[in-house]
């Protein structure tokens, strides 16, 4: 299993993997939770691959020692009940003391002396908890036979801070204050003899689901709130939400943390997968780096340099430019295909064969990639299925009558729900058309064909930062910048410091130049800038103020 990555996921029939973290392939099990897992935790140890999925009543173990192949045993039919819980059903009889049932939102960890760890919690009433287990790894039984055992008594590790931490509030940007926020998605990690202890809150269904990390000098603590939460955050942009994930490293030993990105559109909860480079500087405090994240990435072959980042600098071309297509359902026209929003979508009145959607970039630029993001819009479909499959071409024209194909995808045999195709050389072209060949749905929907690449020109000027400054809630603050003419838009970054601007807030040009930041713990004071953005690349910050606290 090494050099090679597993994704697991929320009802999903299977899981995906990967040798180099760009091409995945899907992988079939023989053996799974009847109903997919829910909220899966993972661990490798002793050679084997251990499932867990979130559970209020027993449910399996599993194990592999050949995920690859899709083969997986019972290493137990059931977990024995969390020391302290009450049962499934009964926790109007919960008494003060009794921990909620569970596991739910399970983490598994193996720390380097041998000893494993449970971290599980979901709730906006219940705290994250932990206890030490021990999987019997030693053990002569084979298969069935193995168990899993509590070796400590559940202890609490955290709770939501709402009061002190902004970020933790619940709702859209924060702004819903009749519901408490939960705490939930523990992982662990240990580096440079530091516990890293990360949570997702406050709520899965908002754009500014978000993972915090406290810092232990051991598994079970005591844990100390990170001032620099939340660590990972991405409230703006095509993809918004970086809550709920995993950090790991690579074969380079560069890190990654994994996070849901929130589409709740045919569900509150319905969410993608997305990825972002993290690590930690040397004074050990984690980053983890959501600017232009959904922008074109570079994955390295090499350990990255402090600093150094994944991003290719390839801007975006199609925001609002105009779109025209073959056909179109009357509320999800083709101008839906370029606002940046995934959740509207252009519908072509029939699911078929030579379909088209087709932009017009304003001018000549060069075009280095296009991302084909497709809409689960009354599709019909729900899990894998050999016809679930993404085909169509994409063409280039300098005039919009004379086409040179310059992706064909007609016989891709892979779902890509956001198909990402690099051209093989830069495309100086105007127009760009998708050219339909299939999907497995019932409707062809497209929340947004996404071009990047350069146009002509030096990048924009810096904004200039009219204010920042703390309101009376020290939670908040109020950013104001002038606008840069020709913008695409504008990141709003803070952090602790002028070189540790790792927080972004991803604002387009046809929002008001000024942000209520709501993020920011009570306490704590922190830098401030403004940088613009445009189809030919990045401005200079602009100054940088200082929120006192």
């Amino acid at each position: 299993m090494r050099s090679t990555y597993y994704l697991f996921l929320t009802l999903a029939d299977g899981y995906w993997r990967s040798t180099d973290l760009v091409h995945w392939q899907f992988v079939k099990p023989d053996r799974w939770p009847f109903d997919g897992p829910v909220a899966p935790a993972t661990l490798v140890a002793g050679g084997k691959l251990f499932l867990m999925q979130a559970a209020m009543k027993p449910r399996p173990l599993l194990y592999s020692t050949d995920p690859a192949h899709g083969h997986w045993r019972f290493w137990t039919r059931l977990l024995p009940p969390v020391p302290g819980a009450v049962s499934a059903g009964h926790e109007s009889a919960m008494k003060p003391g009794d921990l909620p049932p569970g596991p739910w939102d399970p983490a598994l960890f193996q720390d380097r002396d041998g000893k494993t760890y449970l971290y599980w919690g979901s709730s906006n009433v219940f705290p994250l908890y932990a206890a030490g287990i021990d999987l019997k790894l030693g053990e002569a039984a084979q298969g069935e036979g193995k168990r899993l055992v509590f070796t400590s008594k559940p202890q609490v590790l955290l709770r939501p801070d709402p009061a002190n931490h902004g970020w933790e509030r619940f709702g859209r940007d924060h702004g819903d204050t009749r519901i408490d926020p939960y705490v939930e998605g523990a992982w662990m990690n240990r580096h440079g003899g530091r516990y890293y202890l990360q949570y997702a809150a406050p709520g899965t269904e908002y754009n500014v689901y978000a993972t915090g990390v406290y810092v232990g000098a051991g598994p079970l603590g005591p844990f100390r709130y990170a001032p620099y939460n939340p660590v990972g955050y991405k409230p703006g942009g095509f993809v918004t939400g970086a809550g709920h994930g995993s950090t790991f490293q690579d074969a380079w030993g560069n890190y990654w943390n994994t996070g849901t990105a929130w589409i709740g559109l045919n569900w509150k909860f319905e969410r993608r997968i997305d990825l972002f480079p993290a690590g930690f500087h040397a004074d050990g405090q984690m980053w983890i780096d959501t600017r232009f994240g959904d922008f074109p990435q570079r994955m390295p072959n090499h350990p990255l340099r402090e600093g150094e980042s994944t991003f290719t600098g390839w801007m975006l071309l199609s925001y609002r430019k105009p779109a025209q297509a073959s056909s179109s359902l009357p509320d999800h026209p083709p101008a839906a295909a370029t606002d940046e929003n995934p959740r509207t979508f252009w519908v072509a009145a029939r699911n078929a064969p030579g379909q088209t959607l087709t932009l017009d970039l304003g001018g000549e630029r060069s075009v280095r990639a296009v991302q084909v993001n497709y809409a689960d819009f009354q599709s019909g479909r729900y899990g894998d299925a050999p016809d679930i499959v993404t085909q169509f071409r994409l063409e280039g024209s300098t005039d919009g009558r004379h086409w040179t194909t310059l992706a064909d995808l007609s016989h891709e045999m892979r779902d890509r729900a956001n198909a990402y195709v690099e051209l093989d050389r830069p495309a100086r072209i105007r127009f760009v058309r998708y050219v339909h060949v299939h999907v497995g749905a019932r409707t062809l929907a497209i929340a947004d064909l996404r071009v990047f690449g350069h146009a002509d020109g030096p990048p924009p000027p810096a904004p200039t930062l009219v204010s920042a400054r703390r309101l009376p809630d020290a939670r908040d603050a109020e950013i104001v910048w002038t606008p840069v003419p020709g913008a695409v838009g504008y990141n709003v970054r803070w952090g602790l410091s002028p070189d540790r601007l790792h927080e972004t807030w991803q604002r387009f040009a046809d929002q008001p130049t000024r942000l209520t930041l709501s993020s920011l713990n009570k306490g704590v004071s922190y830098v401030v800038a403004v940088e613009a953005f445009d189809e030919r690349g990045v401005s200079r910050l602009s100054r940088t103020v200082t929120l006192s606290p």
